[in-house]
């Protein structure tokens, strides 16, 4: 007997190809069968990619995400891409003879759906060597992307934000080679003051070193504004987006919001003295699942959406995208299986999209996940390019009550694939004696005296 699926609209044929994810069964739109993915997946390679521009996922009329997609994209560059299949395209990516030269030619010109449908049709290993041959390099205090190397963020959090424990725990993280991404701390407490003192306290830390590395304070940014306006310094500005207009709002953000504040700190920039190395001052998080989690999902499955958040951070020219591949929970991603895909679509997604994407490798303590589900998706996405990963003291954040990786993950996986941090960085750890070459080196007394007097420095001002 020949079974048959029938699929009402494209919203119901993208949820019904994409893999099996907890997100999707929630909200009651994931395929009911296996035979219906395959269904799904086999009609979706066949559709052009003109005909997913045409036919918008979610109304221009109702939703400036999509109206923002539209309007930014290359269309004049996108039209020798028009009568392609989402199969052939595919089938372009992976490609021997396809060039990093030639996608990153196309980047401007592929909107987030499609690059949502071309990941729902490649395995784990497809979105491995798809996104290993493309690098988006981008610069701030340093640079990050680069062929060969790899950045780690800094997550110095601290559960009653105590300025003296994020100093130590960040000047750990130094001393592990870690920090080129960013230092970057998420308050306890979303205030103006706790902001403000954590964000002098940082940039005290990066002045007594010298480290050519930006700093952050991961509060709304509503908060990290007001404490710009007081004085405090501001590298990146930094806050969590979605891919719908009423996600965004549930954020308590709109698009104009990201606009002007980007625009403020650039400002503020100018007016510091520090040696910039580029002017993308904007930090960006995502996560499958958020859309839904906020009821603001429009029956649009959660790959797509995360897609679509990427297209607002496109519009920005971030510094850093992170996704926040496990954070959310079990109800969205399920288990270690689910991680792993999720973690491998999404950076996938957001480099073809011309992004710097990072990934924070983590799970929530109520999912079917452990380290080793950790180690997996930290060694499969440093395969895949991955600008930067999260080093955590212990690899357990006692804030934010998660799992991620540490500091000494951070090493392996460099160790492991023979990276090293961004050229800025490296050479400071190397001018302090923390690196010989591109590997970290027992420090000699000489290097461990003038560590410790830079700290004290750096404490006595802050306490």
């Amino acid at each position: 007997m020949i079974e048959r699926f029938d699929f009402s609209d494209l919203r119901e044929l993208f949820a019904k190809a994409n893999e099996e994810k907890s997100g999707d069964q929630l909200a009651g739109i994931a395929a009911r069968s296996e035979r219906e993915r395959v269904a799904a997946k086999r009609k979706l390679a066949d559709m052009t990619l003109g005909e997913i521009v045409r036919r918008p996922l979610i109304d221009a009329s109702e939703d400036d995400v999509t109206r923002l997609i539209l309007d930014t994209f290359d269309q004049e560059a996108f039209h020798p891409l028009a009568s392609m299949t989402v199969g052939e395209f595919r089938e372009f990516l992976l490609d021997d003879g396809t060039t990093d030269i030639q996608i990153q030619q196309l980047q401007s010109a592929i909107i987030p759906e499609i690059a949502a449908a071309t990941a729902k049709l490649m395995s784990n290993k497809d979105l491995v060597l798809g996104a290993a041959r493309i690098r988006n390099v981008t610069r701030c205090r340093n640079t990050m992307g680069e062929r060969g190397t790899l950045g780690i963020r800094v997550q110095p959090n601290h559960p009653a934000d105590d300025i003296g424990g994020i100093v130590l725990a960040a000047f750990e993280g130094l001393l592990y080679g870690c920090g080129d991404a960013v230092i970057g701390v998420n308050p306890a407490t979303d205030s103006v003051a706790t902001v403000s003192t954590i964000l002098l306290a940082l940039n005290r830390l990066v002045e007594a070193y010298g480290v050519p590395t930006q700093t952050c304070c991961l509060a709304h940014i509503t908060t990290q504004l007001a404490a710009l306006e007081r004085g405090a310094p501001v590298d990146l500005l930094f806050q969590s987006v979605a891919g719908s207009e009423l996600a965004n709002r549930s954020f308590g953000i709109t698009l104009s919001m990201l606009r002007e504040g980007g625009q403020q700190v650039l400002e503020h920039h100018h007016q510091r003295d520090v040696c910039w190395a580029g002017d993308q001052v904007m930090y960006f998080e995502t996560g499958q699942g958020s859309a839904l989690s906020t009821e603001a999902h429009h029956g649009v499955d959660q790959l797509t959406l995360e897609a679509r958040a990427y297209g607002v951070a496109r519009a920005f020219q971030p510094f850093l995208v992170n996704s926040v591949v496990g954070f959310i929970g079990p109800e969205y991603l399920a288990d270690e299986r689910q991680i792993i895909r999720a973690g491998l679509e999404d950076h996938f997604m957001g480099k073809l999209l011309g992004l710097p994407m990072g990934c924070d490798v983590c799970y929530t303590n109520h999912a079917a996940a452990d380290q080793n589900s950790t180690d997996n998706l930290l060694l499969l996405l440093t395969a895949a390019g991955c600008n930067y990963f999260m080093g955590v003291p212990c690899s357990d954040d006692v804030m934010l009550n998660y799992q991620s990786t540490s500091y000494h993950d951070a090493l392996a996986a460099r160790r492991l694939f023979q990276l090293r941090p961004s050229p800025e960085f490296l050479a400071w750890l190397q001018s302090m004696g923390i690196y010989r070459g591109t590997e970290p080196t027992p420090l000699d007394a000489p290097a461990r005296l003038q560590l410790m007097r830079g700290l004290e420095s750096s404490l006595d001002r802050t306490v």
